[in-house]
Formats: structure tokens, sequence, C-alpha cells
């Protein structure tokens, strides 16, 4: 039964972008609203996260989602949420009817929301009420990827094909699955004496929209901010009129991968744990349901360590997709064990998931409510910045982190060995702010936690921003946003003066390229031309025989294989290839002098950039007239629309949200969004800030309620 079950007992207001502002009574009920007007707003998009979370999104999507499906069910996700919400409603009760309100609301809203949505009607799609764990399981899966605990696989991989010195050749030092920019500026360098934070999460672009713009208000906190659609509050980015925080992915290694030695069979399986010793291994069997195709059944395990996500052939040293569960899922008692891998998390380990802190941080008032509010948090590891009216500054890291062998953040390690048990957690770092703080994913503040983190140039670029004025304004930070420079051309381009003998068009491409000013600007046609020369080689030392046992097709489970294609870790660690001496056999300069003739000879592609590096959201159900701008920017740059050398000039990932938080006036605050404030297609609200996004615009912040628009819920 519902917490809240009137309507009426909370008030919907709109601006004129659509976003919602809520007001009620209560923390309670204002979860409710938060809930219920969620569920109206983005009734689809929270349906298609429900199942993604439980492994049952190829019921409706088809045969293309079980492999993601298989993954969310042998990792366990659906199963922690409910330890954590359980082990949340035994220690925190009040947190935990906080989160029931939410769910309440979502409930009550969801058959409103989804008779506004026709992909509900075109995959036979029927919404199912929540349990109170939902947005705990939704945080889970969303984040579940986040500290790459797949890119072990790879270094794994590598240090088989060229040795164990290798193991980090590909570390990039650059982009992962996510990343986000947030600089603090003190108020002695702002036009009102106060601090202004600002930045933009980085993330795949989906349709709709991983964060929604929200005002929360009740009595005893009004606080604006970004959501995450089907979790209450505003876990990441929030003002509340007098502090304000934002995140950035820390790029801490808090995932261990096991190698475990199973043996058995049917539903008698052991691993070979610590001390020599086997122990008992959970399994029984799940089914996938799958749209216009057969089910699918999944092995589920779990050992002392973790659930089991890649079964492996151990000669071959391969790892092999669980598909179809076998007669015989492990060797039996009088063969050699089989080899697995099993995958060790904080919020399984720990059964928390930090949710305490969300209510927390929606009644924080100074930058010390901020601290405490984050002394709860787990997952996943940020690095924080957070300001007062006040004049308090923050910069700190949050989240979980265990203690444990240094090996565990290279490579799966075996389970059997007790030095890679895990000792504790380690303590989070802090910093005073002095001048400006800038987080960016790179080395720094979270450096002790990482292994692999961004190149120091999106930080550095914005330094250099900042540090061009004293007085800065909100409204000033957008040429932050928008900027283009990539200072990672740099190496490609060093080695292009000592080449000789060049064909008079590869030097006149040369002469072109020396005298670009690295940026990726959306109407500049020499970035396309240094794209197109980049990509050629980019390709051309991803099919040098040094890296022959890398170029096959990746086996193991689907989900991990994009991080495990050779040519996109190739354009990504290009800057440490062209100047490692790992390789001595790899002859740069000649791939470069071959990729400089042939784009020569190609002829150079005189477009904008922006026509060939556009925008191509992931959407559960694609919009095949949908219409998606070109953009500037690139991986390296502040303007961080990420391609893919080598491999695409189109972007999938991007700024996730912008925003400037004003903590002289929230009012002068502002933000955007990659679509809108809907998620129904074809809404006015539903991509109408997209042209603004685009050409790193944002939108004021309104909080006069006078201003706002009420309508009925």
């Amino acid at each position: 039964m519902s917490l809240v079950t009137d309507a009426d007992a909370f008030e919907l207001y709109r601006d004129s972008w659509g976003i919602p502002h809520l007001r009620a009574a209560d923390a309670l009920g204002l979860a409710y609203a938060q809930g219920r007007v969620t569920a109206l707003d983005r009734a689809w998009q929270l349906e298609v996260e429900r199942h993604r979370a439980q492994g049952s999104s190829a019921s409706f999507l088809g045969a293309d989602c079980v492999a993601w499906d298989r993954f969310a069910r042998q990792s366990r996700i659906a199963d922690t949420a409910r330890r954590c919400y359980e082990a949340l409603d035994a220690g925190d009760p009040e947190t935990a009817a906080w989160v029931r309100a939410y769910v309440d609301g979502v409930n009550d809203g969801l058959t409103a929301g989804a008779a506004r949505d026709e992909r509900f009607a075109r995959t036979g799609l029927v919404p199912a009420p929540w349990e109170p764990w939902v947005p705990m399981a939704i945080w889970t899966a969303a984040h579940i990827l986040f500290a790459g605990f797949a890119t072990k696989l790879w270094r794994e991989r590598v240090a088989r094909a060229l040795g164990e010195d290798a193991v980090t050749l590909f570390a990039t030092d650059g982009p992962g699955t996510a990343g986000s920019n947030g600089w603090l500026v003190p108020g002695d360098r702002t036009t009102s004496g106060a601090a202004i934070i600002a930045g933009d999460p980085h993330r795949f672009i989906e349709d709709p929209g991983v964060y929604q713009q929200m005002r929360l208000s009740c009595p005893e906190y009004d606080v604006l901010g970004l959501a995450v659609p089907g979790v209450p509050g505003l876990a990441h980015f929030g003002h509340t009129g007098t502090a304000a925080w934002a995140i950035t992915n820390a790029m801490a290694d808090y995932q261990d991968l096991y190698t475990e030695q199973l043996r058995g069979s049917g539903s008698t399986v052991e691993a070979l744990g610590p001390d020599g010793r086997w122990e008992p291994v959970h399994r029984h069997v799940e089914t996938i349901a799958v749209a216009g195709g057969e089910e699918v059944e999944v092995e589920v395990m779990e050992t002392a360590r973790g659930p089991v996500i890649v079964r492996r052939d151990a000669d071959a040293g391969t790892t092999a997709d669980a598909g179809t569960v076998p007669d015989a899922v492990t060797a039996p008692d009088t063969g050699p064990a089989a080899e697995a891998l099993s995958l060790r998390y904080p919020p399984r380990v720990r059964e928390d998931l930090g949710f305490a802190a969300l209510p927390a941080l929606l009644r924080a008032r100074t930058v010390a409510d901020i601290d405490r509010a984050l002394d709860g948090w787990a997952e996943p590891v940020n690095v924080v910045h957070a300001a007062d009216s006040a004049g308090g500054l923050l910069h700190r890291v949050a989240g979980a982190v265990p203690l444990r062998d240094s090996a565990n953040r290279l490579r799966p390690v075996p389970a059997w060995d007790r030095r890679h048990d895990w000792q504790g957690w380690a303590a989070t770092p802090a910093e005073p702010v002095q001048g400006f703080a800038v987080m960016a994913n790179a080395r720094g503040i979270a450096s002790p936690l990482g292994v692999e983190f961004a190149p120091p140039h999106r930080a550095n670029r914005i330094r250099e921003l900042l540090s061009g004025s004293a007085d800065w304004s909100p409204k000033a930070m957008a040429d932050v946003h928008a900027d283009t420079h990539l200072a990672s051309a740099g190496p490609l381009l060093a080695l292009l003066p000592a080449l000789d003998g060049l064909s008079p068009a590869a030097a006149a491409l040369r002469a072109r390229l020396l005298a670009w000013d690295r940026h990726m600007a959306a109407d500049s046609t020499d970035a396309t031309v240094f794209s197109a020369f980049r990509t050629a080689t980019v390709r051309r030392l991803a099919a040098d025989a040094v890296f022959a046992e890398l170029a096959g097709a990746p086996t193991g489970p689907e989900v991990f294989h994009p991080w495990l294609y050779l040519v996109p870790r190739v354009g990504y660690a290009l800057e440490g290839l062209l100047t490692t001496s790992l390789l001595p056999g790899l002859d740069r300069a000649a791939h470069v002098r071959a990729a400089l003739e042939e784009t020569a000879a190609a002829g150079a592609p005189d477009r904008p950039w922006a026509e060939v590096h556009r925008l191509a959201p992931w959407s559960a159900l694609p919009d095949p007239e949908a219409q998606w701008p070109g953009l500037g920017g690139d991986h390296d740059c502040v303007n961080a629309t990420s391609s893919v050398p080598g491999f695409t000039d189109l972007t999938a990932r991007a700024s996730a949200a912008r925003y400037v938080w004003d903590l002289a006036r929230r009012e002068d605050s502002l933000w955007a969004v990659p679509l809108g404030a809907d998620g129904v297609t074809g809404a006015p609200h539903h991509r109408d800030q997209l042209p603004l996004w685009a050409r790193c615009e944002l939108v004021p912040v309104v909080t006069d309620w006078a201003r706002l628009t009420k309508e009925s819920a």
C-alpha cells in the first residue's frame, strides 16, 4: 500500500522547458511525488531499466538483449539490490521508508505514464509493480561496469601475447566507460565573491537521457539538481540554496576478478578456496524469456568470492560464454578442475549501496553537511567538489575501495591464495582547495586508489582556461564547456617533421596538419582531415605483426567485448604506443608515413568536422526517423564528445548533462541535458534542449515559483 495515496498531497510545477518542480508537505510526500512524476514523464525508460537490472529485457526487446540479461543474472544484480535493501530496512528504516515512498509514487504513475508512450503497445510490454529494492537494482546495473573490471581481461590477454612487462602497455590513461569534467572556482576568482561549481558527466548518451533535471521542495529542504531516473533524490549533482555538490568518476579500482578452480556437476559444485580446501558453490539455473525467440537457460553460480561471470578453457587460456546450460557444468570429480572467473564487488560484500547518503545530501546546508553525508557513500567511487555560501570548499573522494594486494588491481588473481583476500577498506583522500580545483578523471587526488586514469589534457586545459580570468561568472563557464583544443594530437603530429621522401600530396598534407590550430571545432575541415589521418595511423599500427595475437575477435561473454577489441584499444592508447620503449620492433615512423600517404592519396576530406562527428545515442528502440546533430570536440577535449579513433568518427559518449552552480544566487545557475525533460518520443519537451546542448549552451535555472506553471499530476 502506498505511503502517500493522494496525488493532491503534492504540487507539480514546470518551467518553460518542462522541467518538473515538486512541492510537498514532507520528505516522504516529496519522494512519492518524485517517483510519480518520473513515471509520468519516463515510464518507458523506468521499465527498460528495471528489466535490464533484473535480466529480463530480452522478454520484450528481443535476442539482442540476451547477452546483457545473462550478465545481469550471473552477476546477481537484482539479488544484490534485495540484500542491500533488506540491510537498509533493518539498519536505517527511515531511509528505507523514503525509498519505498519513491517506489509507491512510481507504481501509482506507471499506468498513466505508459498510456503516453506507444512503445509499450508496440512491444507488448505491460508495466509491472516495482518492489522496494528496484531503485537499488537500477543503481547497481548503471554502475557495475564503472570500475572497468573487464580491462583486467584485456591486460591478461596482452600479457599472454606480449609478455608480463607489457601488462599495462595499453593503459590509456584514457577514456573508459565513464568520466567527467568538474571544476570549482573559489569566491576570490568570481564576480560575485562566492564560489561557482561547474562541469559535465561523460556517459553514453541515451534516449531518453540518463539524467533528469528536477527540483524537490518541502519544508525541510528545497533542492534542485540532476536525478537518475528510477532512483530517489539527486545523488550526483545538486544545489540546496546554500550548498552545492558535483562528482566525477574517481577511476578507482574496487572490483576484482578471481580465477576459480571448480569441480563437480549438477547441483553439487565446489571451488578451491584458500588453504587447499574445497568449498561449496551456490548454483541454480534461471530462464531468460526472449521475444520472438526460444527461451535461454542461464547457469548462475557463486563462490565465496562472488558470482561466477565467465567460464574458461584452462588449457587454451580463453574465456567462454556460459550460453545454454550443459548437462555437466564443470569437470567431474575424477578429472581436472574447470576454470571460471568470479566477480567480487563491494555492494555484494558489504550489502550497502550508500543510499543513506541520498536524503542526507538533500538536507545539507553546508560543506560540512555534505562531507558527513558522503562518509556513507559507497558506489560508485567518485571525486567530489562542494561549496557553500559561507565560503566552505570541499575536494574529496567518496566510496568503498577494498584494501588488497596490488596484483588484484591488474589481472584476475587465484582464488585459493589468501594473499588476494580483501583486508578492509581504504581511507578516502581529501585535499584542501588551493586556487582552482579541477577533476577530470586524471591522476591526482584518487591516484592511490586506481590503475588507469584519463590523460592530463582535459584537466590541464581547464586549469589553463580558468587561469585566464579572475572574475568568473556563471554565464562565462559555457566557454570552458565548449573548448575543443585537442592536446593529445601532439605526439602524432610531432612525428611528421622528420619524415622525408614524401610525395607532393603527402608533403602538402603534412604542412596543413602542422599549421592546424589543434581545435576539433564543429566547422573545422582541418579537424576532419586530422581524424582521417589518425584513423589510418591507428589501423596500420593495429595491423602490425607485433599485435597479431591480439587481433582476433574477442571470445567469452559478449558484454565484455568492447574492452577486448584491438583497434579501439590502439586508438585510445595511441599517445603511449607512439612513445613507449616496450615495443622495439614497432616501426612507428613507417606506419605514420604510410598513413599520411594513404590519407593524401584518398583526397583530403574537406568537410566540416560536425558533418562526420555526429551524435549516435543508444536507445532501447531506436527511432529510424531521428535526426541527430553534428558536434565539435573529441575524446580528449574539454568538450569531450568521444569518437573511437580508428573505428568511427560518430560519438556515442559525451556530456550527459552540463551544470553551473552559483553559490551567490542559485537563480543564476545554469544547466542543460542532451535531449529534454520528457522521455516520450515526439513530446514537446523530448528533445527541445538538444540544439542548445549541441552548441554547449545552457538554460537558466528557475527558482521563482511565480514563473512556473502549475500542472495536475
